[in-house]
């Protein structure tokens, strides 16, 4: 079973991941709802895949997310967007490994993180 960390500063966004996270067999073992959290819990939490609102990361996003693979440097980093293209490339140039948007429909968004979860899965340790 994979293990998600969730940063999302609303609380009702964070439960939503949740469920859905549990629904599909991935296990959260962390979640945090400021930029501050993040960093302390991702050391202590050691997941496997990071899930982080796009509103949450400081800019600039790079400088940001250089700071979250120091923190847990194998984590999957995949960014939640609100589903403007700008923010798609900018969320994968800025150094994270996937991004999806908050406006795909709900079976598009559980695809695509098993898919995300399958690859850990089949990656070299």
């Amino acid at each position: 079973m994979a293990t998600v960390f969730i940063a999302d500063a609303k609380t009702e966004e964070r439960f939503a991941l949740r469920v859905m996270m549990r629904d599909l067999g991935l296990e959260v073992v962390g979640e945090a709802a400021d930029w501050a959290g993040t960093l302390t819990g991702l050391p202590v939490c050691k997941p496997e895949m990071l899930l982080v609102d796009w509103d949450l990361i400081p800019g600039p996003s790079i400088t940001a997310l250089n700071g979250l693979r120091c923190a847990c440097p194998a984590a999957l980093a995949i960014v939640l967007i609100s589903g403007l293209e700008a923010h798609q490339q900018a969320a994968v140039s800025s150094g994270a490994d996937s991004f999806i948007s908050r406006v795909e429909a709900p079976d598009r968004v559980a695809d695509r993180f098993l898919a995300l979860a399958a690859s850990l899965r089949s990656s070299p340790s």
